[in-house]
């Protein structure tokens, strides 16, 4: 469910409305005039929730699992799991149907700014010690922790909260986010923005509303002109202690473990998952939904698709493979050209 201090919820909808709104049938002899109160992903919905499953074994299983009343489903996918109260809705594509009901309860997810006379809302609670440069601009609802300092044109977006001790550079802007104590930002980062989520029809691409948040634990440190977005349903997660570099970007849905080292230029795809302690090398790339196990090391570079991969080890190489392969494969390689230029010169 969609976060009140970020996001206005314009329902509730009755279901026949819902449907009629984004092309999806309800089953023969469902109620019409039942209300559906928000949106929210299999593992948190309720009854009063509409989900959606895109039909793979994982969305089955998490659809088996559920509590959703309502859920979208394609035509054809596998409806014998589906758990006792849960509505089937059909849709062509699920995806974009709930992408449709997305922009119906929350039309002005993607608002940027808001109608203030003043730089700082007076309705932001800022606490003793605080220190705000010039040009700071600070929207409803926030809440700031006691001596936090907070750099020059930096934008804080409505409801974002920030904790105790915390070292807030210049031109960063954060929305949609929760942070914790003694956090380190440094100029240029972006927090929250909205994660990269379309879903691709026979008219283009449609934008699916992102309707989370981003939770940043104790004494992380974010470093320049890094990009964190919020998730799609679901929150973004840095875990406790965690260290990124300058110009990392975390995709929606991205969770880091506690005490993670990210070096420069890294990118995650969405729902990438680190456990603590994991170590990452500059300009690599993670897969999205990949899970990485704890104290898992990987080089620089290093290309990670998506997949499991266990912890306490060291990867490297494109795609990755565990270092005492990577390392025999580059020094077979490098034979093989030695003998092929020993036998042209002779």
């Amino acid at each position: 469910m969609a976060d009140p201090r970020f996001f206005d919820n314009w329902g509730p909808f009755t279901l026949a409305e819902l449907c009629a709104a984004i092309g999806a049938t309800p089953p023969e002899g469902a109620d019409g005039s039942a209300r559906i109160h928000d949106l929210a992903s299999l593992e948190s919905a309720g009854p009063d929730h509409l989900s959606f499953c895109i039909g793979n074994r994982a969305a089955l299983r998490a659809l088996a699992a559920s509590s959703a009343g309502y859920c979208l489903i394609g035509e054809k996918a596998d409806r014998s799991g589906k758990p006792e109260g849960t509505v089937l809705l059909t849709a062509k594509d699920p995806t974009l149907a709930f992408a449709a009901a997305a922009y119906r309860f929350y039309p002005e997810h993607e608002l940027a700014v808001w109608s203030q006379q003043v730089a700082i809302d007076p309705s932001a609670v800022i606490g003793e010690g605080v220190v705000l440069a010039p040009g700071v601009v600070i929207g409803p609802g926030v809440e700031i922790g006691e001596n936090t300092r907070i750099g020059p044109n930096t934008t804080i977006g409505r409801g974002v909260t920030i904790g105790r001790d915390c070292e807030i550079g210049s031109n960063v802007t954060l929305s949609h986010s929760c942070l914790g104590d003694s956090l380190l930002i440094q100029p240029g980062a972006r927090v929250g923005q909205p994660g990269y989520g379309f879903t691709s029809g026979a008219r283009g691409h449609r934008k699916i509303p992102q309707l989370g948040r981003v939770i940043v634990q104790d004494r992380v440190e974010i470093g320049a002109n890094s990009a964190i977005d919020r998730g799609a349903l679901g929150d973004t997660v840095i875990g406790e202690g965690t260290k990124i570099d300058n110009l990392v970007h975390i995709g929606h849905n991205g969770r880091l473990g506690r005490h993670c080292l990210i070096t420069g230029q890294v990118g995650f795809g969405g729902s990438a998952e680190l456990g603590d302690f994991v170590v990452v090398g500059g300009q690599s790339a993670i897969g999205d939904h990949t899970k990485i196990g704890d104290g898992a090391r990987f080089a620089a570079r290093s290309g990670v698709p998506p997949g499991e991969y266990a912890g306490g080890m060291d990867y490297g190489g494109y795609p990755v493979r565990p270092m005492n392969v990577y390392r025999r494969e580059v020094a077979a390689v490098s034979l093989l050209a030695r003998r092929r230029k020993r036998d042209k010169d002779e």
